[in-house]
C-alpha cells in the first residue's frame, strides 16, 4: 500500500490491518513514534493525519492510505525546530522524554484549529499522558509557540 508521510509518497508491503504504529516503526523505520499501552490511551503513538491528532497504535494502517500522515521527524527540520520543538526546549518539558513525540504532535494539530488556544482549549486536546508530570510545562510550550503569554485565558 502507498503511504503518504511527512510529504513523501512511501510504499509499505503489509497486512491492511496493521496498526499504523508499526508500519511506521517497523516496516517503514521512522521510529520517533513510540509505543506506549497499545488501546490508545496514553498517546505515546500520536501522529497527524490530515491535521488531526490520531492514536496511530489503533489505526489500521489501511485506514490512511491516501491521508497525509505526519510523524514527528516531519514536524521539524534540522537547524529549523518547529515553534513547538523551540517552545519544548525553553520551557524544559522534556524529562524522561518518552511521551514527547506525541505530545508535540497533539500540540501540534492544536495549533493548527486553534491557532492562540486557552488553558481551556489545551486541557480538552492533550489528552496524552506523561509520567514525569510535566503538564504545567507542556501549556507553557504550547502558549509559548502559539504566541499567548503566560497566564493568559483567552
Amino acid at each position: 500500500m502507498e503511504l503518504k508521510i511527512n510529504g513523501r509518497p512511501l510504499q509499505a508491503d503489509v497486512d491492511a490491518n496493521m496498526p499504523l504504529l508499526w508500519v511506521l516503526r517497523d516496516v517503514l523505520s521512522l521510529t520517533g513514534t513510540k509505543f506506549g499501552c497499545g488501546v490508545a490511551a496514553c498517546g505515546a503513538c500520536t501522529v497527524r493525519v490530515d491535521g488531526q491528532a490520531v492514536r496511530s497504535c489503533v489505526t489500521p494502517a489501511s485506514s490512511v492510505a491516501g491521508k497525509n500522515i505526519q510523524t514527528i521527524e516531519g514536524l521539524g527540520a534540522p537547524g529549523k525546530p518547529h515553534a513547538l520543538q523551540a517552545a519544548w526546549i525553553a520551557e524544559q518539558v522534556p524529562q524522561c522524554g518518552y511521551c514527547q513525540s506525541g505530545m508535540l504532535m497533539a500540540a501540534a494539530a492544536l495549533l493548527e484549529k486553534k491557532p492562540k488556544p486557552s488553558d481551556a482549549d489545551i486541557d480538552e486536546a492533550i489528552t496524552n499522558i506523561c509520567r514525569c508530570g510535566t503538564y504545567q510545562r507542556v501549556k507553557l510550550a504550547i502558549k509559548r509557540a502559539a504566541g499567548v503569554k503566560a497566564g493568559a485565558t483567552t
